[in-house]
């Protein structure tokens, strides 16, 4: 992530790098493309963490050896402040990643009566739960602890 805000920040700087270089895309351009791949709507959520974020991507990845890795992934930054890193990385619910056993995990339970499973790693929090048949991955930087327990209030703005 760090090096993602560094290549905004020069893209607004220098305009020496392309974030369509290294795939990024509009989050609108990448969730169509996830949307036509899989040929089945996705719903993000209708809020965002109470940060400030001046620039936001998309990348569909598409797993074309194995097949099990296609996912979409949605990034927030600030290009003033580095720490604001906010993804949302979707995969569907056959590809899922199983998140058990890890340390600090906390379990909560979401308005539509699904479990998500809250952990902490080296450099993002992360939220993970299962909504309409996809598997969600909320990550925020984790220098901004105090915005964290807002991630499951994000969770239930899906719908």
């Amino acid at each position: 992530m760090f090096i993602l805000s560094y290549l905004v920040h020069q893209v607004n700087m220098n305009n020496i790098f392309s974030i369509n270089a290294i795939g990024y895309i509009s989050v609108k351009d990448a969730v169509r493309e996830f949307e036509n791949h899989f040929k089945k709507d996705v719903t993000l959520p209708k809020i965002k963490p109470a940060i400030l974020f001046t620039n936001q991507f998309g990348r569909f990845y598409e797993d074309r050896e194995y097949n099990i890795n296609d996912l979409l992934k949605i990034k927030f930054v600030n290009e003033k402040a580095v720490e604001n890193n906010y993804k949302i990385d979707i995969r569907p619910l056959k590809n899922k990643i199983i998140f058990k056993d890890r340390e600090n995990q906390k379990a909560y339970t979401l308005k539509n009566g699904e479990k998500a499973i809250y952990f902490e790693h080296q450099l993002f929090n992360f939220l993970v739960f299962e909504n309409n048949n996809w598997q969600y991955m909320f990550g925020i930087d984790k220098r901004l602890s105090k915005v964290t327990p807002g991630l499951v209030e994000i969770a239930n703005s899906i719908e």
